[in-house]
């Protein structure tokens, strides 16, 4: 009886350490892994940059199926502006607008989700500005200017300023989120690889895993094309290695 115990314990204990081991084993790839909404953000965001409206027309209604809210579709695309233009944004908010026209239509009744909260940040924005750019880098803005900051000041204005006062102070979507939409719209735009690979420092900085962002390469893959999704593979793998 006592040897039949003792074999049933540890059988028992073997069972709940496999268990465990299984549990644990899912839990992390669950966290190294991008949230469907974040996937649809990124494949949103690629193609509002590509203008390829019938292609965004079908990852919008993936993305609201698979839980975005249209505040938060309707700020990426807002938010994509600042890295593809106005035109390819306007394009991509007015696709949106046919798309919930014929979910409702169909009875389908999407959740609006939380309007955008009033700015009541003190301070001027250039500042304001300059302080989400260290918080997303992770570096002090202490320096002298150069590059394009020093040959053209008024750009450096205007992105301290608007981009990282006025937009990204916007709350709807988190730091992580905006720059997931800037990497998709800076990839499917192309040609751009030194910004592309600022911004993949600063994913890796707010706590994207390498893994994650590697997942992001395969998102964008089949909407960017072969000769783009190298290029960012190419910073990608470059970023990787510090």
């Amino acid at each position: 009886m006592k040897t039949f115990n003792m074999k049933s314990l540890c059988i028992i204990l073997v069972l709940t350490i496999s268990l465990f081991s299984k549990f644990m084993a899912q839990a992390q790839q669950k966290e190294s892994s991008l949230t469907a909404k974040q996937q649809r953000l990124i494949a949103i965001s690629a193609q509002t940059a590509k203008g390829d409206l019938t292609a965004l027309e079908g990852n919008l209604n993936t993305g609201l199926d698979a839980g975005l809210t249209v505040n938060e579709i309707k700020e990426a695309i807002l938010h994509s502006y600042a890295y593809c233009g106005f035109p390819r944004s306007i394009r991509g908010l007015q696709t949106f607008m046919t798309v919930l026209d014929e979910r409702k239509a169909k009875g389908i009744n999407d959740a609006l989700g939380a309007e955008a909260s009033a700015i009541t940040a003190e301070g001027n924005k250039f500042d304001r500005g300059k302080a989400i750019l260290e918080k997303l880098t992770g570096v002090k803005e202490n320096g002298p200017k150069k590059g394009y900051a020093a040959f053209a000041p008024t750009m450096e204005i205007f992105l301290k300023e608007h981009l990282f006062a006025d937009i990204f102070e916007r709350d709807v979507l988190s730091y992580k989120d905006r720059e997931l939409v800037t990497i998709a719209v800076i990839s499917s735009i192309g040609a751009a690889e030194p910004m592309l690979r600022s911004h993949l420092n600063i994913c890796l900085n707010l706590g994207l895993t390498a893994s994650q962002l590697q997942q992001f390469i395969e998102i964008v893959k089949p909407i960017i094309g072969k000769e783009k999704t190298l290029a960012a593979e190419n910073e990608l793998n470059e970023v990787l290695k510090g």
